[in-house]
This record gives structure tokens, sequence and C-alpha cells, in this order.
């Protein structure tokens, strides 16, 4: 006995269209285009001022709030996550304040910035290592 079916594709039933998953939003392309353009000036501008939320000591395991200077004896200390952190929160509140413009002012940014910014601000980053390069 054999018994033959045929195969229906069956697909549930889109309660929702396409455009109203968060990707597709104009609040999250806003969001995300201000984020995307303003860290890598934000971590350029933390980097070349020396503006990190805070600053850590791995020798010592130690946390000073903002800037803090190596100490003798105690290995270098690291700026890194205080930039990363500061460009983070910077970021967001300049994200959120994106989403409040109008979608046609959203629409008039051009997408190459996203990836231009970061290119050009490579080189002002290598330049403000030159100092240790000298030594």
């Amino acid at each position: 006995m054999t018994t033959t079916t045929t195969a229906q594709s069956r697909s549930p039933a889109r309660t929702t269209s396409a455009s109203s998953t968060l990707a597709a939003s104009a609040k999250f392309k806003a969001f995300a285009l201000a984020f995307a353009i303003s860290f890598p000036v934000l971590y350029v501008i933390c980097d070349l001022f020396n503006l990190p939320m805070f600053t850590y000591h791995p020798a010592t395991n130690r946390f000073d709030l903002w800037w803090g200077p190596a100490r003798s004896g105690e290995g270098p200390a690291m700026y890194w996550y205080g930039w990363t952190a500061t460009c983070l929160i910077a970021g967001t509140i300049l994200g959120l304040l994106g989403t409040l413009l109008p979608e046609s002012a959203v629409k008039k940014i051009p997408l190459f910035l996203v990836w231009l910014v970061p290119i050009l601000a490579v080189p002002v980053l290598v330049y403000s290592l030159m100092p240790f390069w000298t030594k």
C-alpha cells in the first residue's frame, strides 16, 4: 500500500509587514547613522585631549575616575577602556538625539560617511602616536 502526499508549502500568514521591523525603521536608521558617524570623531577627540571616563591600572587591578597617571612600579595605565566607555555613552546620547531628526533630514545624510569618517580618523590616531615612536 503506497500513499502519496502532495507537498504543500505552508507558511504562516504574516501579520506585520516587513517595513515594521526594527532594522527598517526610520528611527533606528537615524540612531545608527548618528552613532556610527559620531563614535570615531568622539574617539579621536578623547584620544587627542586625553579624556577617558576612567583609567585602568592592570598590575594592581585598580580604576581611577577620569585620567589617572601611571604610578612608578605599577606598570602602565590603560586609557583605552575609558576612551571607549566615554565614546559609547556619548555616541548613544548623540544617536538618541538623532532619532529626533525628521525622516527627510535623515534621508539627506550620505551613507558613505559611516565608513569614510573612521577611515579619516585613522591617520589622526596614528599621528597622535608619533611621540612614542621618536623616543
